[in-house]
């Protein structure tokens, strides 16, 4: 790995650096996600649940899950006094808004990657191949090739192209992943909502 690195010349670093933050990046996302997922279900259906029978202790029991997304997404409306149904969607619908915006945190550092790693990638193509042309010899291949500048550069090119393209093409498959995540939570505060909306027009 390191004869790799030095191989690809002096952009390899940078490409080491954006490797070390995506991976930063990526399992910090993971470890949030997991945390949502694990809790996220159960603790709106409990919610519902209880709504169903009186919203003030559901108000009281959401106040407890609000280190859980969708825990501060249902317990906003209820911690209206009294509000009209007009308000209480309101309230749903900002705090909605606010959550799915605060689960995007750390894209943009995937993002910065995924559009980084390609360009330094080719910057050191581009530079790998300087250096091979700039070593050439017209009339004497055999210089050229023994001298092994040429052959140098040129590995520098490939290394470089690949290492960018690898470091892209796997933040991206996170970044994507993150992306459905984040979607399949829209659809779920969605859901969940609704269904508070209508418990409380009904009890109304």
């Amino acid at each position: 790995m390191i004869d790799l690195i030095k191989a690809g010349g002096v952009i390899m670093y940078p490409l080491i650096l954006l490797s070390v933050l995506a991976l930063a990046g990526i399992m910090e996302r993971l470890i949030f996600w997991f945390g949502i997922l694990r809790q996220e279900q159960k603790t709106a259906e409990s919610i519902l649940a209880i709504a169903r029978e009186d919203l003030t202790l559901a108000k009281e029991y959401a106040e407890q899950t609000i280190k859980v997304p969708v825990g501060r997404f249902l317990y906003a409306p209820l911690a209206l006094k009294e509000p009209d149904p007009e308000l209480f969607r309101l309230a749903l619908e900002s705090t909605a808004d606010e959550e799915l915006v605060g689960m995007l945190k750390g894209e943009k550092l995937l993002e910065a990657v995924i559009t980084l790693a390609p360009l330094l990638g080719l910057l050191g193509t581009v530079t790998g191949l300087i250096i091979s042309f700039g070593s050439l010899k017209l009339g004497d291949v055999a210089a050229n090739t023994k001298s092994g500048t040429l052959t140098q550069g040129i590995g520098e090119a490939l290394i470089t192209t690949a290492a960018g393209l690898t470091i892209a093409i796997f933040t991206s498959a996170f970044h994507r992943l993150f992306l459905a995540l984040q979607d399949q939570q829209a659809r779920l505060f969605i859901k969940f909502g609704n269904q508070l909306e209508l418990i409380y027009r009904q009890r109304r």
